[in-house]
């Protein structure tokens, strides 16, 4: 997402002409698009996005069994 958002600013200065990106090629300045791409894919190969989607969504039910039991008054479960 780092690099999305990098590119749309490169972007932004080299169409603006603002320097020094104006005088950059258009290699260099859509360079961080093709990362973002490159990152995106290895993440979905090697299964990184997955895992941390399957981490939040565990984080969010954690939270939500701890506030039902704390809104019925059960103590926390202590290991």
């Amino acid at each position: 997402m780092y690099f999305l958002g990098i590119g749309i600013i490169l972007l932004i200065l080299w169409y603006a002409e603002i320097a020094p990106v104006a005088g950059w090629a258009w290699y260099v300045v859509f360079s961080p698009f093709a990362l973002a791409v490159v990152w995106w894919w290895w993440a979905d190969m090697t299964g990184y996005s997955k895992r941390k989607a399957v981490k939040r969504e565990n984080a969010k039910k954690k939270a939500r069994i701890e506030k039902s039991r704390e809104a019925m008054g059960i103590p926390k479960r202590k290991r």
